[in-house]
């Protein structure tokens, strides 16, 4: 599917997977105008895997988690695209952003196209929420070297001064579904993100963690307007303050098993 002279580019879209039975389908659904749909699956033990084949994607396994970095990276070896769009499993495209996004790969242009997140949480749109988040997902794939961290992994590109764009349209991000998933999510986000740190020479301790998780909660629910958004608004502004508050108790008193952490 490599670009040929008169031929238009072609895109492959890509999701990191393990045990999104639940939700996989709407992703991929979202996703079905890509010319290739590609899973990398991280030993799922739901049917992940068949879920993602019924939706028309190439699934291919590697069990041996070592961190997103590396997942990425390995998606990148399988992308046959031009470009190659990153998308994760607890997302959707929209119809807005889809068009935008065929408009990019038309042209042919150079760049790295990041995306605006618009939140779902525990079932709720947060409508007046303002994600300053804007994560790359956009690459011509020739430029795009590999990736590098365990969590919140950066993109190594051959061309380091690429022109950074922003799509317009918002992806949907079904950020948190319940209270117990988001539990699940604390815990795993918190040791990534310890032995992140940890590996900087970061220090942690307890009233470190509660100046980050108060600062943290005050600019999410007052200044980012979390409070607007009710019930689930608070939890969500809650739950990612307790990850920024136990990231920093996890420095301090399992520092010794952060390494352990980083490779799983």
């Amino acid at each position: 599917m490599s670009e040929a002279a008169g031929a238009r580019p072609t895109l492959t879209i890509g999701v990191l997977a393990k045990n999104e039975a639940h939700r996989i389908e709407a992703c991929l659904r979202s996703a079905a105008f890509a010319d290739q749909l590609l899973v990398i699956d991280s030993g799922s033990t739901d049917d992940t895997v068949a879920c993602a084949q019924a939706a028309g994607a190439t699934v291919v396994a590697y069990p041996d988690w070592q961190g997103f970095g590396v997942q990425r990276t390995r998606l990148l070896a399988h992308a046959t695209g031009d470009y190659l769009f990153f998308l994760d499993a607890d997302e959707t495209i929209t119809p807005a952003l889809q068009a935008e996004l065929q408009a990019v790969v038309a042209s042919g242009a150079l760049g790295v196209w990041c995306v605006r997140w618009r939140l779902v949480a525990f079932g709720q749109e947060l409508k007046y929420f303002r994600s300053q988040a804007k994560p790359e997902r956009l690459f011509r794939r020739s430029t795009l070297l590999g990736y590098e961290g365990v969590v919140h992994e950066e993109a190594k590109l051959s061309e380091p001064g690429l022109p950074r764009h922003v799509f317009r349209s918002p992806l949907l991000h079904h950020s948190r579904e319940t209270v117990r998933s988001s539990l699940v999510k604390l815990t795993q986000y918190t040791m990534l993100g310890a032995a992140k740190r940890a590996q900087r020479g970061k220090r942690g301790g307890v009233l470190r963690g509660l100046a980050s998780g108060l600062s943290m909660f005050v600019r999410l629910y007052v200044l980012h307007l979390g409070f607007l958004c009710g019930a689930a608004g608070f939890l969500y502004c809650v739950f990612v303050s307790l990850e920024s508050f136990f990231r920093y108790a996890a420095m301090r008193f399992d520092r010794d098993q952060l390494t352990q952490t980083e490779g799983r």
